[in-house]
């Protein structure tokens, strides 16, 4: 799979993952389609992609072992480190500690992790 489509697997399950699980109706910003995606998002999500592709595979797929906790952190921190490179200055919310997360977005990020995951067997 190409960076690209990495890039779009990884918002596509970030939206399935807001619809299923944020409380209520999500910002328009949340489900934006990949069509109207800023370059600066779709950058990032295809560096984080290509981050938890590489833990996949340097673990020879052991990384699935993670608790559903341990794949949100690593896909949240990915996520972090990418808001720091496209900001300066990012919103406090951009770069939150994942224990600081709502549980709606804890959740999504473990089901971004295994939706790359599923997508590499």
């Amino acid at each position: 799979m190409s960076q690209v489509e990495g890039a779009r697997l990884f918002r596509e399950a970030w939206i399935a993952g807001v619809r299923e699980h944020f409380p209520g109706e999500p910002k328009p910003g949340y489900v934006t389609p990949w069509e109207d995606t800023p370059e600066w998002e779709r950058q990032a999500a295809g560096a984080a992609y290509e981050q938890v592709r590489q833990l996949l595979e340097v673990s020879a797929g052991h990384a699935s072992r993670l608790t559903p906790e341990q794949k949100s952190r690593f896909v949240a921190t990915c996520w972090t480190a990418q808001m720091f490179k496209h900001f300066e200055d990012p919103k406090p919310g951009y770069v939150a500690d994942w224990s600081d997360l709502p549980e709606w977005q804890q959740k999504t990020d473990t089901d971004i992790f295994e939706a790359i995951e599923k997508s590499l067997n």
